[in-house]
């Protein structure tokens, strides 16, 4: 791995330092040439590493704030008022050469505004897009976006998602011509609303994109499609219920499992099969998504994540760095010109 610099929002997020510290030792255990850049407010790092007892290495360096962005500001209010946060001072780091990418769980809203605003966009895309992969039965990772950057969007702007989510995928998942569908309420051509409908129009339309039509929500997860385009307010429902049902069953099958000591018996003997199981389909691992259309790199973490959850969105920080995935949407964009 070349030398990499991310700078961390460790106050962002639901949890704060509680989630990112540790997520940061643990992603330099497993990647000790990786560099950071803390940057939070001095009196919550020093007391946090005083009460931890942590000792930092030569690769991290703290840069001091003196705001947060809250969970419910406005983004505009934090775009105007919140010009020494954490979120702001971490994005400011990356648009000046001293970091390679940001990893935030801040506020989406917030931090799709402040990056817009502080990178700027790709000529020819309108809006950032959040992209995650998720799990499939067949194993194979389906990418979906918007996942909540962008409640409305224009037929032109989910155009624009298709073809940024085709060249990461590209990118990611080294897939040439990867199959793109568009999330519908079924798969016919005359169901959906006339901006579905017209979205439908200009992909097909587009030659750089291999586009197979509407796919429905309980079609996602078969592993049958590389991209899933939809506007941000339907991709974040889908998550979360998606997150949701995951967690529920999980929860529903321990419960059946501790009812009688027969049922204990049997979950021992199921044991290796559950644990392979929720390893692939655990929310944790997919979490860490780019906001793709920005000129630079800024990951977003789920607000709830836990340490093991941000430590992937580090992950991902590093793949879309050694990937240079804002480059290559920029060169994609331009051979289609």
């Amino acid at each position: 791995m070349t030398s990499i610099t991310l700078a961390i929002d460790v106050a962002s997020g639901d949890h704060g330092l509680a989630t990112t510290i540790p997520a940061v030792l643990s992603a330099q255990q497993n990647f000790p040439t990786l560099k950071f850049i803390l940057v939070g407010e001095k009196s919550q790092l020093d007391t946090y590493f005083q009460t931890q007892k942590i000792q930092l290495s030569d690769n991290v360096t703290l840069q001091y704030c003196t705001q947060t962005v809250e969970m419910g500001d406005l983004p505009s209010h934090a775009l105007r008022n919140k010009k020494d946060s954490s979120m702001r001072v971490a994005i400011n780091l990356v648009h000046e050469g001293k970091a390679d990418a940001v990893v935030s769980s801040g506020n989406t809203g917030a931090l799709m505004m402040t990056a817009r605003f502080v990178l700027k966009m790709i000529a020819g895309i309108d809006r950032p897009a959040i992209i995650a992969a998720l799990p499939t039965q067949s194993g194979k990772p389906v990418h979906m976006l918007d996942l909540g950057a962008n409640v409305n969007c224009s037929a032109e702007q989910l155009l624009q998602f298709a073809l940024m989510g085709s060249i990461a995928c590209e990118s990611i998942e080294q897939l040439k011509s990867p199959i793109v569908r568009l999330l519908n309420i079924g798969s016919e051509e005359i169901k959906g609303n006339d901006l579905v409908k017209a979205a439908a129009q200009l992909i097909q339309q587009n030659p750089q994109i291999n586009y197979q039509g509407f796919i429905e929500a309980d079609q996602i997860f078969h592993g049958e499609t590389d991209v899933v385009v939809c506007d941000g307010f339907v991709g974040n429902s889908v998550l979360k219920a998606s997150e949701g049902v995951a967690r529920t069953m999980g929860k529903i099958l321990k419960a059946e499992f501790n009812r009688s000591l027969l049922n204990k018996i049997r979950g021992l003997i199921a044991r290796n099969v559950f644990k392979a199981a929720y390893q692939k389909l655990d929310p944790d691992v997919y979490n860490g998504s780019p906001l793709l259309g920005l000129k630079q790199i800024v990951i977003k973490s789920h607000g709830s994540a836990n340490a093991n959850a941000f430590y992937y969105a580090i992950k991902q920080a590093i793949v879309a760095v050694e990937q240079d995935l804002p480059s290559k949407i920029e060169q994609g964009l331009k051979s289609l010109h």
